[in-house]
């Protein structure tokens, strides 16, 4: 795909059969999108090594409209949504999310409430957490 970030592409598992290049096309899809939303992959992305982009991929088809996390993925919210974004892969740890965000503690922790205030979800709740970092990821195999 071309995105941004320049022309990427992605590679599947190796197929024996002809039978088998529908499933591999797919994964050297999903493998190329997944380069494309996340540069650490590099330009050329294998399907084996894109971590959670593969169950993403198969899950997010289609764009996120998720009604909890829709708010949230407009532009007027893009900040917030990186901050939330950053807090999740930081583990949920918020010494290490400011410091990544390069803000204060407070400041993120007023983002997080905002974050909750449009979403309705509770960041203290696993399940909210694995709803918001699975939108939040899927969002950029489209964005």
């Amino acid at each position: 795909g071309v995105r941004g970030h320049g022309v990427t592409a992605g590679v599947s598992d190796p197929v024996r059969a002809l039978a088998g290049l529908p499933a591999a096309w797919a994964q050297a899809v999903a493998a190329a999108r997944a380069a494309a939303a996340q540069p650490r992959f590099g330009p050329v992305a294998q399907w084996s090594a894109i971590g959670p982009y593969r169950m993403l991929a198969a899950l997010a088809a289609d764009p996120v409209d998720d009604p909890a996390t829709r708010s949230l993925m407009g532009p007027a919210h893009r900040e917030l949504a990186r901050t939330a974004e950053v807090f999740l892969d930081c583990a949920g740890q918020a010494g290490r999310a400011a410091a990544a965000l390069g803000i204060h503690r407070q400041t993120l922790y007023y983002r997080l409430g905002r974050v909750e205030q449009l979403t309705g979800l509770d960041l203290d709740e696993g399940e909210d957490r694995l709803l918001l970092h699975m939108a939040l990821k899927a969002s950029h195999l489209h964005g």
